[in-house]
């Protein structure tokens, strides 16, 4: 039977997991579409990147022994993560002026370069799995009083 420190709820350590689980998936796939399909990931994602690739390396170092400090730093990236995704999908959406994009030379960040179903875009992946990830982290920060 596994112990769970004191102050932790049972489903602590579920959380934790879904939130490294939706990371490492996200990393995976950001590295299938960028180095084995060769797509060139423009600004926008490589800002998305430098906020998931951690998470996909801290998140599971706090599950043995599950230790829950580890969301001090996380729900920061993850939130960040949130917030570039959500103005990247805008952009390639057309709600946030093209002109208003940080990408240069060569790369758009207002175009679609895979579209699932017409609507299902990676800039919008990446916004499920950041929000996914933040409300698994904001869940564990969430605490009831004992």
């Amino acid at each position: 039977m596994t112990q769970f420190p004191s102050t932790s709820r049972p489903y602590d350590w579920l959380l934790l997991f879904a939130a490294w689980l939706l990371a490492a998936a996200s990393s995976l796939g950001a590295l299938f579409f960028g180095e084995v399909l060769g797509y060139a990931p423009c600004t926008l994602c490589w800002y998305q990147r430098i906020a998931m690739f951690p998470l996909a390396i801290m998140l599971p170092l706090a599950l043995f022994p599950l230790d829950l400090r580890v969301v001090r730093y996380a729900l920061p990236l993850a939130a960040g993560g949130l917030l570039l995704a959500g103005y990247h999908w805008l952009l390639q959406l057309g709600i946030i002026a093209e002109t208003a994009s940080p990408c240069f030379k060569g790369s758009n960040c207002a175009e679609v370069s895979v579209s699932w179903f017409g609507f299902v875009t990676l800039p919008l992946l990446s916004l499920l799995a950041f929000s996914l990830i933040t409300i698994c982290l904001v869940a564990l920060r969430i605490r009831p009083k004992p």
